[in-house]
């Protein structure tokens, strides 16, 4: 019996080994246990993550007041009418009706109708005074005589001396605002052709102081008598 060989102690590795495996083994038999016995569901309930949420909460705006109402004006007092007290009407008065029979020989009165009032006219507007017309301007008529145009007698005729021809020859002259003459014409005559030229070769050839119209020179015709007398 002395002879068998005895068995050799365990080694520090293998030592290790065994635990690892009864460790595993024991794991093995816990998760078991706690499977029948509800302690892993509690645990997982137990670590369910909660959700988080988050809400933006908005501030509330900020409440605008109206502005206050301006106070209403106070009515304005109503004038106080003071109502005149009707007076009433007169009371009717009571007169005698007249008896349609006339009694036998009274007296009748006839009532004549009265003429209507004439007819009250509207009164006219008076009407307006005539404008006075405008006077019509001055007329200056043409002149002969004046000293300073220093015109010549007329020449009488020797024929008409000698014959004892005289008398008025009137010349109708046309006479220019130059003081000229424009034109003559024989307004009235003397009798004697060689009178009647004598003056309107006369009046031809003289100076005249022209017409005015409203101190304005203007062309008018002027007669011009020459008289042929023998001393």
């Amino acid at each position: 019996m002395s002879d068998l060989p005895l068995p050799a102690a365990p080694s520090a590795f293998s030592r290790r080994n065994l635990a690892i495996a009864g460790g595993v083994v024991f794991f093995h038999v816990a998760a078991l246990w706690a499977l029948q016995s509800g302690l892993v569901r509690r645990a997982v309930e137990v670590f369910v993550p909660v959700m988080v949420t988050s809400e933006i909460i908005t501030p509330p705006a900020p409440k605008v007041e109206a502005p206050p109402k301006p106070p209403e004006p106070a009515p304005a007092p109503r004038p106080v009418v003071q109502r005149k007290p009707i007076a009433p009407p007169p009371a009717p008065k009571l007169t005698a009706a007249p008896d349609p029979v006339p009694a036998p020989n009274a007296p009748t009165a006839t009532t004549e109708p009265q003429p209507a009032p004439p007819p009250v006219s509207a009164p006219v507007a008076a009407a307006p005074a005539p404008v006075a017309p405008a006077p019509p301007p001055k007329v200056e008529l043409p002149s002969s005589s004046a000293d300073y145009l220093q015109n010549p007698k007329p020449a009488y005729p020797p024929a008409s001396k000698r014959l004892g021809e005289q008398g008025k020859v009137v010349v109708r002259v046309l006479i220019g605002v130059d003081g000229t003459a424009q034109d003559a014409q024989l307004k009235t005559s003397s009798g004697y052709e060689r009178l009647d030229q004598a003056a309107l070769e006369t009046v031809r050839k003289w100076r005249y102081v022209p017409g005015k119209r409203g101190g304005v020179a203007e062309a008018m015709w002027f007669d011009v008598p020459i008289h042929f007398v023998l001393e």
